[in-house]
């Protein structure tokens, strides 16, 4: 094996995958989540309940006009619908609000707006808002950066089944950020997003196995996770995964190298709720 792939591996096994989210664009907007209510998808029956003071209809009206979704699409109209749906405590609206003020749509671009907003829904239990949060928290924008705060808020989406959060909440388990470090706990959080499908946690699962890290060395199962990642990724990152996994496969039989791809093409993921609930 060549040492220098060998040990850029090997920090790359003890760094993790960095932040999963660019710190750019922490907010992921919410605009295509469901909407159940109200039932009529129709623009006009949708703004004669909005403008009677229905918060779900006034927030499906803005998202109506931010993906241009029946309407002509208008970022003023939108961002209009969805602070009388946020005034009203809608946690969804609050949120996409948020998104509006982090990208600078419509406003002048304020991290620390949009944090403020996230935070409202967050604090109903709305699971994006919580990982947003997290994150937020986690790379210092529109907050001061606070690991303690980055894990509480993280751990509160990864409850709820939130597939990033979870990725998340075991990458700072692995590096001690607002915990103390235990790469057994990181092993727990990585497996729950991984056995779902999450990329960059079968990796990192992948590469603690390969290393001994929270669990025993195990290069097999190492090879399973990083195959499954690398079948998952794109671009840098499925090279990137690819490697990892040849640099195992090198310490591993032929017959155990078969083993591990009949189990990767054998696996499936488990089902769950992975972006969280949205509620009102």
């Amino acid at each position: 094996m060549d040492p220098t792939k060998s040990a850029r591996w090997r920090k790359d096994a003890l760094n993790g995958l960095a932040v999963l989210l660019a710190t750019a664009s922490y907010f992921t907007c919410l605009s295509c989540r469901e909407v159940t209510e109200p039932a009529s998808d129709s623009p006009r029956s949708v703004r004669a309940q909005a403008e009677s003071g229905n918060a779900a209809a006034q927030f499906k009206l803005g998202v109506m006009y931010d993906k241009g979704l029946g309407v002509p699409q208008d970022y003023v109209e939108a961002l209009h619908w969805y602070r009388k749906a946020a005034d009203q405590g809608y946690a969804a609206a609050q949120f996409n609000l948020g998104v509006m003020y982090a990208n600078g749509r419509c406003v002048t671009e304020d991290r620390a707006e949009a944090v403020r907003w996230a935070r409202k829904a967050a604090e109903q239990g709305y699971a994006e808002a919580e990982f947003t949060l997290g994150v937020a928290y986690l790379v210092g924008q529109g907050v001061a950066q606070d690991y303690p705060e980055a894990v509480r808020w993280s751990r509160k989406a990864a409850d709820q089944g939130y597939l990033d959060a979870q990725y998340n909440l075991g990458f700072m388990y692995a590096n001690g950020q607002g915990v103390t470090q235990d790469y057994a706990e990181a092993i727990r959080w990585y497996r729950k997003a991984a056995e779902q499908g999450h990329a960059g946690a079968q990796f990192n699962l992948g590469v603690m196995y390969g290393n001994g890290q929270g669990v025993t060395q195990d290069y097999a199962e190492a090879h399973v996770w990083l195959n499954l990642a690398a079948s998952r990724a794109t671009g840098d990152d499925q090279k990137k995964y690819a490697d990892a996994r040849e640099l195992v496969a090198h310490k591993m039989t032929a017959d155990q190298i078969a083993q591990a791809q009949r189990r990767a093409r054998d696996w499936r993921p488990k089902s769950g709720d992975k972006s969280g609930k949205p509620v009102k």
